[in-house]
């Protein structure tokens, strides 16, 4: 190798590069892998990920809840700053009307150790995955992996009007609604929650 001046390829370890905060250092593992809450809006669990356009990537955030594995608020944003999850949260907590405790699982990513997540979650308990172990925020990837795999990976997306449009039709015409979940009993999250709201109704006059 050398007389012919072949040189290995050498590939630099993986590092970390989120640096600790006092916050980050008090983060918990709450849930471990519990994945299936007896309730809605007792266990959210939110992501973000990377969708490729013509012009660039994109990134969506998204928030499910672990009951009916329903997602429950979405943005798109051009950016990775710290309002792309904000935001979000700040739809699902208008959208669900909190009554009772929830817990917000995430990983430990920059955005979900800032000042800004912090002020927004204050009155939601959090839980993070433990270092190594992403696999305690599987739900959300996987739902991130199906939307590509089902639908965003079989088309050109061109810009960022062109990939909001695509996943605003997959979330809210398809996925919420018509496709069937093994965990819902194979109905689709939006029925599973319906007929989950109708027994509860039901108990409720029984017991009056």
């Amino acid at each position: 190798m050398r007389q012919e001046g072949i040189r290995a390829q050498w590939v630099k370890p993986w590092t970390v590069t989120t640096k600790p905060t006092d916050f980050s250092s008090k983060l918990q593992t709450i849930l471990e892998e519990d994945f299936n809450p007896e309730r809605p809006n007792a266990i959210w669990c939110t992501d973000i990920t990377y969708v490729w356009t013509e012009t660039g990537f994109v990134y969506l955030t998204s928030v499910m809840d672990l009951f009916s594995r329903k997602i429950i608020a979405w943005n798109v944003t051009d950016t990775l700053e710290v309002s792309c999850v904000v935001d979000t949260v700040k739809k699902a907590k208008k959208g669900r009307h909190l009554f009772l405790p929830v817990v917000l699982r995430s990983d430990r990513g920059s955005q979900y150790i800032s000042k800004e997540y912090q002020r927004v979650t204050a009155d939601i308990q959090l839980s993070c995955s433990a270092k190594a172990a992403p696999w305690e925020n599987a739900c959300i990837e996987s739902f991130h992996a199906l939307i590509k795999r089902e639908w965003l990976n079989r088309f050109t997306l061109k810009n960022f009007t062109h990939a909001y449009h695509m996943i605003f039709e997959y979330i809210e015409t398809f996925y919420n609604t018509v496709r069937l979940h093994s965990h819902c009993n194979y109905l689709s999250p939006n029925e599973f929650e319906t007929l989950h709201e109708q027994a509860e109704k039901r108990k409720r006059r029984l017991i009056s």
